[in-house]
């Protein structure tokens, strides 16, 4: 058995990176620059300029690519690179700039950045993405898109409250039936690809039996959080955003305040801490707890994000439904 030991340690050690790649997605175009030797190359952003970046890579050994979040210009570079089986990282475009900064270079143009990409990939290493199967990628499409048709629904009605001529209330009617019917179609097709996962299909029945908690918050944990339960208490806050982070310096004590994380996740959770404020009992208890020791609205709010979001976490880990049985009727986001 001893003599076998080293063989285990090798096989579960840290894969060793020789290739650092930093690509700048613009609209258009993806600067490249791969360490060592600083080589700069430019590839058009479509699927043949992906194609043709990937077979570029395919001879470089061990390889770590690193793009930074644009807005949805990077999503099919990264799926392009995983289905080539290379390491890529996604990350958030203002801890990169202060990684630039702390280099002192302040210019920045594409290839500058390309190259900072390429050095933050060397020396910071950050975690790579986990590839996305094709229904994942499918049904997280769906969400964003759901989450278009919604803010374009609240524009075209908040505009139909503030006009009276007869001629434009018939043209935002007419706009508003096409947006909600398109919305119900992308609703029903969610809902369709969740019923054909058995997985998604056992996560949704947890998720749903805890009150507070209905179809749209589920819908978006599974297809946006997909971390949800693998990870613990401190990591799922943190990577949701509703973390407190202490602001402290000598004996100066600061207010705590959450950085970072997803937004639009936070906004469906802030609709289920507000409908679990009402309708189950432990966020309940928990939010007037707090309310009586003077706590602001904000602050009891994230606080009851962060307990509702720690509690579905650990009933997806333990794959177990809500149990309390004496809670009222629960009413659903």
């Amino acid at each position: 058995m001893k003599a076998s030991q080293p063989e285990v340690e090798t096989l579960f050690a840290p894969r060793v990176r020789q290739t650092f790649v930093g690509i700048d997605v613009s609209k258009d175009k993806l600067d490249m620059r791969c360490l060592p030797g600083s080589v700069f190359r430019q590839f058009d952003n479509e699927p043949a300029g992906h194609a043709a970046l990937v077979e570029w890579l395919s001879d470089k050994p061990a390889c770590l690519l690193v793009v930074e979040s644009t807005g949805g210009y990077e999503r099919e570079l990264v799926y392009a690179a995983q289905d080539a089986g290379l390491e890529i990282a996604l990350c958030n475009p203002r801890q990169v700039r202060d990684f630039a900064k702390g280099t002192g270079q302040l210019a920045k143009t594409d290839r500058i950045d390309a190259g900072i990409l390429a050095e933050f990939a060397r020396q910071v290493q950050p975690r790579p993405l986990a590839k996305v199967p094709d229904k994942q990628r499918e049904i997280e499409a769906l969400v964003v898109r759901r989450r278009q048709l919604v803010e374009l629904c609240t524009a075209e009605q908040n505009r139909l409250q503030q006009v009276s001529q007869k001629s434009v209330v018939k043209s935002l009617l007419k706009v508003l039936e096409v947006l909600k019917r398109e919305l119900k179609a992308v609703e029903k097709r969610i809902l369709a690809l969740l019923q054909s996962d058995e997985d998604w299909r056992r996560k949704i029945e947890v998720l749903q039996s805890a009150a507070g908690v209905g179809p749209v918050t589920s819908a978006v944990l599974v297809a946006e959080l997909s971390e949800l339960g693998n990870l613990n208490r401190q990591a799922i806050a943190a990577l949701v955003g509703v973390a407190p982070y202490p602001h402290e310096s000598g004996t100066f004590r600061g207010k705590r305040i959450i950085w970072g994380g997803r937004a639009k996740l936070r906004s469906t959770l802030y609709m289920a801490a507000l409908s679990a404020r009402r309708c189950n009992p432990v966020i309940r208890e928990f939010a007037h707890r707090l309310h009586k020791l003077g706590k602001p609205f904000k602050v009891v709010m994230v606080a009851c994000m962060r307990k509702l979001l720690v509690i579905l976490n650990a009933m997806l880990k333990t794959n177990m439904p809500w149990q309390d049985k004496s809670q009222p009727p629960k009413t659903a986001h």
